[in-house]
């Protein structure tokens, strides 16, 4: 089972002005062959099929509450592609082509299929594939598997960001270039212990340090860098197993109980213009007095 909470893993500022050619671009984040949703169902597949669990118990533990966070992440790129996308365009009547600015925009698919939001699908439109999931059942090739995918998420990060100056955008890069390379570390060190393969020796990927991102040295003042969350009330506890002892920067790995503190997931306003949500001021009032009374 899963437990949701209402918060973003981080705040994100609230744009000045619609910036939808970075909301495409910050797509390839969320659908991407290394982005998000691939490494929440590789991780997330990966734990479904785990063999020998309990002789193996810090490695499921590990892969489950990487997982986990990755709901988040998705959750909190989706929310950076739709404070982006807002604004776009701006009521008026069908007759009047409200939407017109779309059709010059890199991804009209953002207007078409989803009423100006997030798409389940990369920079450039295309759908999130099922065949983007690794989990051959054995444990190091997963997390080998594992610490290459989070390498190139973080080098795909690394390009989006210089793609764009937005805030939002890099407020939300920053943040994730933090806790991937948690990730990155914590697949290294599961791989150390059943190998003897130092293999954080070949980090980072690419050879640049976080601290050269300002939205990032922030967190990493904060000290995120060197936390993994155990996103469960009582479970998944052997994961302290795996991660303890020294971060690359000689600071103590910590594994803290329950999710980091976030901030509010963003209320999106309506865009009459594409029907969204399809609800008349009238209508929405008398909607509330019927839920009111029921």
């Amino acid at each position: 089972m899963f437990l949701r909470i209402d918060r973003l893993a981080v705040e994100l500022p609230r744009p000045k002005e619609a910036d939808p050619n970075a909301a495409a671009a910050v797509q390839e984040l969320l659908g991407g062959r290394f982005g998000e949703m691939s490494t929440l169902m590789n991780y997330t597949y990966q734990s479904f099929n785990f063999r020998g669990r309990e002789k193996l118990r810090p490695y499921y533990d590990l892969l489950v509450n990487i997982a986990t966070e990755e709901l988040g992440h998705i959750e909190l790129v989706a929310a950076t592609i739709n404070l982006l996308l807002e604004g776009s365009t701006r009521p008026g009547a069908p007759e009047t082509a409200p939407l017109a600015v779309a059709k010059d925009l890199r991804n009209t698919h953002h207007f078409i299929a989803t009423g100006q939001a997030a798409l389940v699908g990369n920079s450039m439109g295309a759908p999130w594939s099922g065949d983007y999931v690794f989990s051959s059942g054995n444990l190091v090739l997963d997390l080998l598997h594992n610490f290459f995918l989070e390498c190139g998420a973080r080098l795909q990060k690394i390009r989006v960001y210089e793609m764009t100056t937005n805030p939002v955008a890099r407020e939300m890069i920053g943040y994730l270039l933090v806790r991937g390379g948690v990730h990155v570390l914590a697949y290294a060190r599961a791989l150390e212990t059943l190998t003897g393969v130092e293999v954080a020796r070949m980090l980072p990927i690419p050879d640049i340090d976080n601290s050269k991102f300002p939205e990032a040295r922030k967190f990493e003042a904060m000290g995120i860098h060197r936390k993994l969350y155990r996103l469960s009330p009582d479970d998944f506890r052997e994961v302290a197993r795996i991660w303890k002892g020294t971060a690359p920067d000689g600071g103590q790995l910590e594994v803290v109980d329950g999710a980091p503190e976030g901030g509010p997931v963003p209320e999106l306003a309506e865009v009459p213009e594409s029907f969204v949500p399809g609800i008349d001021p009238g209508e929405l009032q008398e909607l509330a007095r019927k839920l009111a009374s029921a």
